[in-house]
């Protein structure tokens, strides 16, 4: 398969709450926002979703709900990712069954892997379900990290069909990209200029939760080689985006959500609202780009 997913922005969305449930209403809302901002894909129950505390089931229904409001108006990616390869097989299999387009299957955490384990583990899920899967890598959160010898070798497996690359390491990213022919799409905000110049295809974004049509145009103006025109925007916003990781994400963005009406701001434990002075600035800021 190896085939690209999408090109272009996709949202790693919040996952709203009220009173500790999931507040769908909200969540509708949001996903019709970003349908309305054309953005290319949507991630459902990622890092951004809070999904470390999402109950099974909750899990399951959230990946669901999504996928019959979306009904293929853009491309719905399922985090199925876990530190228990035969969970994330199952919840990928789940996905699978409601619709959704292709999975982000981030790499096993706290128990972590060496080589061989993180290639076994991306393997197993493969073998078990047909989708595209898009391997996550998040070193900051998972204390793993996905080298581009191991790119290499995970690009052997058939519906592997792109990384996303949230590492700093832009050396990293760069030899990947030269050694590796799966699509990158960039986990990190304020680096999406720099992994487009790379070569990257896009980015799975936390900005684009609220200022989904920048994101998408970034990636488009630089596709179409207006490369002036992407830095402008991406400089305008760079900022805010650097503000999103101020305080541990999803935090930041959803106090900038919430004071824009799409949700409360309210997170799952351990899981906080962001520090005073954070909320303070990146609602600043977001006043003025929106002004």
């Amino acid at each position: 398969m190896n085939k690209q997913l999408f090109s272009g922005a996709c949202t790693a969305l919040i996952t709203p709450f009220c009173d500790g449930k999931i507040d769908y209403k909200s969540l509708d809302a949001l996903i019709e926002y970003q349908i309305d901002s054309n953005i290319d894909a949507i991630v459902i129950s990622g890092t951004t979703g809070e999904s470390p505390t999402l109950s099974y089931s909750e899990h399951r229904n959230l990946i669901k709900h999504a996928a019959k409001r979306i009904n293929g108006r853009t491309k719905l990616i399922a985090g199925t990712g876990s530190n228990d390869t035969a969970k994330a097989l199952k919840m990928s299999k789940y996905a699978t069954e409601y619709g959704a387009d292709g999975l982000l299957v981030v790499t096993p955490y706290y128990n972590k892997a060496n080589k061989k384990g993180l290639i076994a583990h991306y393997e197993e899920i493969a073998k078990g379900c047909d989708k595209p899967i898009i391997v996550y890598n998040v070193p900051t959160r998972t204390c793993v990290n996905i080298t581009p010898d191991i790119y290499k070798e995970l690009e052997k497996i058939e519906n592997i069909c792109g990384i996303k690359e949230a590492s700093p390491n832009i050396s990293d990213m760069a030899q990947t990209a030269n050694i590796c022919t799966l699509p990158i799409y960039c986990g990190n905000d304020d680096l999406l200029l720099p992994a487009l110049s790379l070569g990257a295809c896009g980015i799975i974004s936390v900005m684009s939760n609220i200022f989904p049509k920048q994101s998408l145009n970034i990636c488009t103006l630089f596709s179409e080689g207006d490369i002036e025109g992407a830095r402008k925007i991406y400089f305008k916003y760079l900022k805010f985006a650097k503000l999103l990781f101020s305080d541990i994400n999803p935090a930041p963005i959803k106090a900038a959500l919430a004071h824009a009406g799409f949700c409360k701001n309210q997170l799952r434990l351990p899981m906080v609202r962001a520090d005073k002075l954070v909320e303070e600035e990146i609602v600043e800021e977001y006043k003025k780009l929106v002004e």
